[in-house]
């Protein structure tokens, strides 16, 4: 039973890594427009680029291992079982 529901919480296809980072996005700059009304000027404006900053790093890094998953996937199923 927690197998099927912790399976909820795996990002399986390019397609849903895009709307998790579309989400990522969205929250970021949210956050980032609450930091230029608190922190007007530069430093308000450094904060919210952090902020896009911390949503590209993570973004790639996310595509980045389901290439890798996937790889290691095709990989596995070259090697053949010992009977």
């Amino acid at each position: 039973m927690f197998k099927k529901i912790s399976r909820l919480f795996v990002i399986k296809t390019r397609w849903e890594a895009y709307l998790i980072i579309y989400a990522l996005a969205l929250g970021a700059m949210d956050r980032g427009t609450h930091y230029l009304d608190r922190f007007p000027g530069w430093g308000g404006w450094m904060l919210m680029a952090a902020c896009s900053g911390a949503v590209f790093l993570g973004g790639a890094k996310i595509l980045d291992c389901l290439k890798y998953e996937k790889a290691e996937k095709e990989a596995l199923k070259a090697i053949p079982e010992k009977i």
